[in-house]
């Protein structure tokens, strides 16, 4: 019983880390990236959620680059694709397939406000905004399909981290998230 657990957690993981993306998923990321952009950045700006308040201090710089990539790009992208969604490897029901996808970005984005009421609190107001919580939504599906169409962890970690880093440090995050 344990042993298959075992093995349903750390086959898909195993697969995701060791699939590098090829040239073709890198592109299709910097599609994606685009697409989430045009969408994000004029409603982010028409409706106040975000504003240019860029970092300058070299230390926060680092501390957010770094620690944004293990929490919460790569551990996001564990449980809420990895773990969740098959490996593009495997065949499933489209419908299923569909299915997944979406309890995937529920728990995402149900995951933000619940964090923010049990552990930062500080971060309420931030994460129980709906504007904050569709470009969550975006980034969910972004991630998705491009662990769906790479099969590698590292293409969604790579979209998920460069776009909080960029809120964070360019687009007034830290203001919102009342550092």
């Amino acid at each position: 019983m344990l042993d298959a657990i075992f093995r349903n957690i750390c086959n898909p993981l195993i697969k995701a880390i060791f699939t590098l993306p090829d040239q073709k998923a890198i592109v299709y990321a910097i599609i994606l990236l685009l697409i989430y952009g045009l969408i994000v950045l004029p409603l982010g700006f028409y409706l106040k959620f975000l504003e240019f308040e860029i970092v300058t201090n070299w230390q926060k710089i680092l501390q957010i680059t770094v620690t944004s990539l293990f929490a919460p790009a790569i551990l996001e992208e564990i449980f809420f694709r990895i773990l969740i969604l098959p490996h593009p490897s495997e065949k499933l029901d489209l419908i299923f397939l569909f299915g997944l996808i979406f309890l995937g970005l529920v728990l995402f984005v149900v995951y933000h406000p619940l964090n923010a009421y049990l552990f930062f609190p500080v971060a309420r107001r931030t994460f129980y905004n709906p504007v904050f919580l569709f470009f969550a939504f975006l980034l969910g599906l972004i991630c998705s399909i491009s662990y769906l169409q790479s099969g590698s962890l590292w293409i969604p970690v790579a979209i998920h981290w460069l776009i909080v880093i960029i809120w964070l440090l360019v687009l007034g995050g830290l203001k919102q998230l009342n550092y």
